[in-house]
C-alpha cells in the first residue's frame, strides 16, 4: 500500500493533477481524502487544495 499526496492552489488545477496520475498509475485506488485549507493575510485570502490517495500498485 502506498500513498500519494497532491496540493494545489485552485481547485481545477487538483482535479487536473489528480485526473493525470489516475490515468497514468496502473494501480487499484482504496481510498480518496480531500481537504481545503483557508487563511487570511491582510486583505488577501490563501486557498489550499490537497488531497491523499491511498492506493495499492498491481502486480
Amino acid at each position: 500500500m502506498k500513498v500519494k499526496v497532491f496540493d494545489e492552489s485552485h481547485e481545477k488545477d487538483l482535479e487536473k493533477t489528480i485526473n493525470t496520475f489516475l490515468v497514468s498509475t496502473n494501480s487499484d485506488i482504496i481510498d480518496i481524502k480531500y481537504n481545503v485549507a483557508i487563511a487570511v493575510s491582510g486583505e488577501e485570502q490563501i486557498y489550499c487544495f490537497s488531497a491523499l490517495i491511498v492506493y495499492s500498485p498491481k502486480e
